[in-house]
């Protein structure tokens, strides 16, 4: 924004002061002057051979009165300029802190000593801003180099395809084309994947009252023959859970939940544990699964971009490494919690705590057993 140049606040302050000085000046000033003008007129003052009336009283307390208004008016300004300096000094420390912060320095802290006061909570809620602000731009950084990374993979082995293709014009052209179909469409996964995580990231969606459980319930339909082929049992049970937010967000967060579930759990006979309940402000998803156990430090990093948890992602149903970092800014967006948990017998428990949207009493509502690839 562009504006007109102006006075400092240091000068605006210093004439402010100044200037109530002056008006209480004038008005000690204004007083007197009443009061000796409703003096009655005569001598007002005598002793011995002296006597002074009014008028002479007046025309000799005028320099006088000159003399102290422009004492007042320096004592003012002087007293001003250094007032609002000593005020200001935060002020100073804050535009420094946004100047080197607009120029890509975020790791600067003002860190403003002295006790609380209306401008050490706003040195101190800036810090917070900055804090915020760098950690911010270095997971941005971090996932736009992995992300950079991953795109580029599928390309580079489009890019070999064709270069073999060329070469070989004998080349059986069926092989080359599932290739590079299925190099395709695993890009095209990754990029619907970040553009979900944008989406979930900048909280542009429409919010409606949802049910977890429903919700669940859909995710467990619809991953049923995955569930099947790889020999997991997956069970559902719990509350009616209530809460508010973008029904599709939620749907694919949990799509992602109980599928991170069944691509990493033991080859056979596995299990999936979905349960659903209600507390008094929250509504609780969670989803368990058997598989490998896991160090709690590899736990930590599991909802980082394109982290892997197990070399089974290279399976036939393998995502893109974005499936858990999804399910963390989908429910950052929801103002929920996300909760990750190695289990002690193996496998991973993910807990999901998101507002409630109202008091319910419908609890105690049991779906029992939602897939069993050994019943189908």
């Amino acid at each position: 924004m562009v504006r007109a140049p102006g006075l400092s606040v240091r000068l605006k302050l210093t004439l402010s002061y100044a200037g109530f000085l002056m008006l209480a000046g004038a008005l000690l000033v204004a007083a007197v002057v009443f009061f000796y003008l409703h003096l009655p007129h005569g001598v007002i003052y005598a002793t011995g051979d002296l006597r002074i009336n009014r008028s002479v009283l007046l025309r000799s307390f005028a320099p006088f009165m000159a003399i102290v208004l422009g004492f007042l008016l320096v004592f003012g300004l002087v007293g001003g300029w250094l007032l609002a300096g000593r005020m200001l000094t935060p002020l100073a420390r804050l535009t420094d802190a946004a100047r080197m912060a607009a120029n890509g320095s975020l790791s600067h802290r003002i860190r403003l000593p002295g006790r609380k006061d209306e401008l050490r909570e706003l040195a101190d809620a800036f810090d917070t801003m900055l804090v915020r602000l760098e950690a911010y731009s270095a997971e941005q950084q971090r996932f736009a180099a992995n992300a950079s990374h991953e795109l580029r993979t599928p390309l580079a082995i489009t890019q070999t395809l064709l270069n073999v293709a060329l070469r070989d014009v004998n080349r059986n052209t069926d092989e080359l084309v599932h290739r590079l179909q299925a190099v395709n469409t695993r890009a095209i996964d990754l990029t619907e994947a970040l553009l979900l995580l944008s989406r979930a990231d900048q909280k542009s969606f429409r919010r409606e009252h949802v049910d977890l459980s429903l919700i669940g319930e859909e995710a467990t339909e619809t991953l049923l023959p995955m569930a099947e082929k790889h020999g997991v049992t997956i069970e559902t049970s719990g509350d009616m859970t209530p809460t508010i937010g973008s029904e599709a967000l939620l749907l694919q967060m949990t799509t992602n939940l109980v599928h991170n579930a069944i691509i990493h759990n033991l080859p056979e006979q596995g299990t999936v544990w979905i349960t659903t309940s209600l507390q008094p402000d929250t509504v609780v998803l969670t989803v368990e699964n058997t598989g490998q156990k896991l160090a709690p430090q590899l736990v930590a990093t599991l909802v980082e971009p394109f982290q892997r948890g197990t070399e089974r992602i290279h399976s036939g149903h393998a995502g893109v490494g974005l499936g858990l970092a999804i399910v963390k800014s989908i429910t950052q967006a929801h103002d929920g919690t996300l909760t990750l948990a190695p289990r002690a017998a193996g496998g991973l428990c993910v807990t999901v705590q998101l507002p409630a949207a109202s008091p319910h009493t419908g609890r105690g509502r049991s779906r029992g057993i939602a897939a069993s690839p050994r019943e189908a």
